[in-house]
């Protein structure tokens, strides 16, 4: 049987989007990785399916599967893509829309210009909430590497991140060290990784190793998380421009306690239809 999907991006971090709001739909591990696979599939970095409204409170639910066939629990590129494909899809005429992920119930918001504007949640600070493996909270941490040290900030933005800083991104070992971070034992879930470089207060570069994909063009939740420990590390203002290789994102953080506030594009790229019978 025949399945429609569109294949959308956020900042070139590229999706495969199911509606599964009228027939549900469940991925094998096997159906996964074969969609995501860019040789025998339609490739992608992430799998997101939309479904219907798991409680009275929410308007959808919304799942991720990353290409190496887990589920995570949020994605922040993917939620902007969320956002356009109910849109395009005429699964709703709203513009603002309660969604309910893994980690909990995120707000989407379409604005005049057509960008899309997610309230990401309050970051978690405490390692058991992330979960990293310390005694206590602090907002530096020194993580050993192949008898290396290196000073990180790790939070959870419903997904656990681990954000260093760097003088230049893009000298950064972002494959070799992004690999051995997310297999670090200090994170029992693994971990994505963002290498960070200051450019002023208002300015900051980023590229995201993310667990289960490897490199990818943009993360939301990453450029959210490097936001925040830029922040809570007196670098940066309230309102910043994250520079990643598929474009810019602009995050909005009032400190400890807040949510934090992301604005960006999502582009439908196309449609298809895909049998995922013979993935079986």
């Amino acid at each position: 049987m025949l399945r429609p999907f569109s294949k959308m991006h956020g900042l070139g971090n590229d999706f495969i989007v199911f509606d599964a709001t009228q027939q549900p739909l469940e991925l094998n591990q096997k159906q996964r990785l074969a969609l995501a696979d860019r040789h025998f599939g339609v490739g992608c970095d992430q799998i997101l399916v939309v479904e219907a409204s798991p409680k009275p409170d929410v308007d959808f639910g919304y799942r991720i599967f990353n290409a190496d066939g887990g589920e995570v629990e949020q994605c922040g590129n993917g939620a902007r893509c969320f956002a356009r494909f109910v849109v395009n899809k005429g699964l709703s005429n709203k513009r603002k829309w309660l969604v309910q992920t893994a980690s909990g119930i995120i707000h989407l918001y379409l604005t005049d210009d057509e960008q899309v504007r997610v309230n990401m949640g309050v970051p978690r600070f405490a390692p058991a909430q992330i979960p990293f493996n310390a005694p206590q909270q602090q907002p530096r941490y020194v993580l050993r590497v192949n008898e290396q040290k290196y000073t990180v900030g790790v939070v959870s933005m419903g997904n656990p991140h681990v954000v260093l800083l760097v003088d230049d991104v893009e000298r950064a070992p972002v494959a070799e060290l992004g690999a051995l971070l997310e297999h670090h034992p200090a994170f029992p879930q693994r971990v994505n990784t963002g290498f960070l470089q200051i450019i002023n207060r208002q300015q900051l570069k980023l590229r995201v190793f993310e667990r289960g994909t490897g490199e990818t063009m943009a993360c939301g939740t990453g450029a959210c998380a490097a936001a925040v420990i830029a922040r809570l590390w007196g670098l940066s203002d309230e309102t910043i421009h994250i520079q990643l290789k598929g474009g810019d994102l602009t995050i909005q953080w009032t400190g400890e306690g807040e949510p934090v506030w992301m604005t960006g594009a999502a582009v439908a790229v196309f449609d298809g239809w895909i049998d995922l019978e013979q993935f079986k």
